[in-house]
């Protein structure tokens, strides 16, 4: 029985880590321009495009995505997602992808 109550409850725990929603790590910016851009500070691809939406879905509760372009400013690999918010209003967010972009 001890056994048994052992693996449900790390059975429960593995699911309760799995479903938790990670934290994003963001350095500064509003994403309005290159400049302003919105800094990932995530290490890895995965967890850095995950970063970049987990901060629309914040910053832009409802919003839309309609596109996303990779692009250079300055020698720097930048994030471009063309939204659309829940007013309608149509807009480009700029994120830094430096920290992340090829790194697997």
């Amino acid at each position: 029985m001890k056994k048994v109550s052992l693996f449900i409850l790390t059975a429960l725990l593995l699911f309760i880590s799995a479903c938790a929603v990670r934290k994003m790590t963001v350095a500064s910016g509003d994403g309005s321009s290159f400049e302003k851009a919105v800094v990932i500070t995530e290490t890895s691809e995965k967890q850095g495009v995950d970063a970049e939406y987990i901060w629309i879905r914040k910053t832009y509760p409802d919003a839309k995505t309609s596109s996303q372009s990779l692009t250079y400013h300055d020698k720097k690999p930048y994030d471009i997602l063309h939204i659309t918010t829940a007013d309608g209003k149509a807009m480009a967010v700029y994120f830094d992808i430096s920290n992340f972009y090829g790194k697997f």
